[in-house]
């Protein structure tokens, strides 16, 4: 905090840091929470607790700024969570021993309509979420209501339904509006299957570009054509999953 402070000093600061707002660092704190994520996922403790640095830092940067105009101090935020933890614990932390984990959502519905202002059951849930988690909080919270299909097969025929009407589409408006119900229901089908579909994405992703990487080290592999470059995909996909069978050592 000291650090930030110094940082933000009107007179004596860094002249990229003084003019920083909540609005310009918002951005910067997305990426780093995207980074501490990457750094878990490639299992690199060290790079881990690099991230992590960075993402400290901008709650503390964010604190400062709250803290010159007078909103709230890192002291408060920290408080804050301290009790909101202790609050939605009361099998740990008070007096009810039959809480358990499974009130945390109960607790949390208490909470938000103990607010003044939105009283739907889809207040809260961040705009700045990526979409696919987005989607899939939305639909969770009015699944909450009963607003939901009976089983598995209601989004399965959706989909199938979503690309009759992609097809149908006459308008670039109207195929993007389209598309976007599609992957909506793509959501709805791995809640379904109680699949994280943010995360499998990030895997599809991931395979994708390992695949690509492979098979774009061939020789000529710019001047070939669509099928022969299907051809290595092909070949490569083979491989790659014969790989991932093969035992310890092979």
């Amino acid at each position: 905090m000291a650090i930030m402070a110094r940082l933000r000093d009107p007179e004596r600061g860094c002249e990229w840091d003084t003019v920083q707002t909540f609005d310009t660092i918002a951005p910067y704190t997305i990426e780093e929470a995207y980074e501490v994520a990457d750094a878990i996922q490639r299992g690199d403790l060290v790079d881990l607790r690099d991230e992590l640095g960075d993402l400290a830092l901008q709650i503390v940067f964010h604190a400062e700024m709250a803290a010159e105009a007078g909103h709230f101090t890192l002291a408060e935020v920290l408080d804050g969570i301290s009790d909101k933890m202790e609050r939605r614990h009361p099998h740990i932390f008070g007096d009810d021993p039959t809480g358990g984990h499974h009130r945390w959502e109960e607790i949390k519905a208490a909470e938000r309509a103990s607010k003044p202002g939105d009283d739907s059951v889809l207040a809260g849930v961040a705009l700045s979420l990526p979409a696919l988690e987005r989607a899939a909080k939305l639909q969770k919270r009015a699944a909450r209501t009963g607003f939901d299909w009976p089983d598995v097969e209601g989004p399965r025929a959706k989909i199938l339904e979503e690309l009759d009407e992609i097809a149908g589409a006459r308008t670039d408006k109207a195929r993007e509006e389209e598309v976007g119900d599609l992957l909506f229901a793509a959501v709805n089908l791995s809640r379904f299957l109680k699949i994280n579909p943010e995360e499998a994405l990030r895997k599809a992703n991931a395979k994708f570009e390992k695949r690509f990487r492979a098979i774009e080290k061939a020789p000529g592999f710019l001047g070939m054509s669509l099928e022969e470059k299907e051809a290595l995909w092909v070949a490569e996909k083979g491989q790659q999953r014969s790989g991932d069978c093969r035992s310890p050592g092979e």
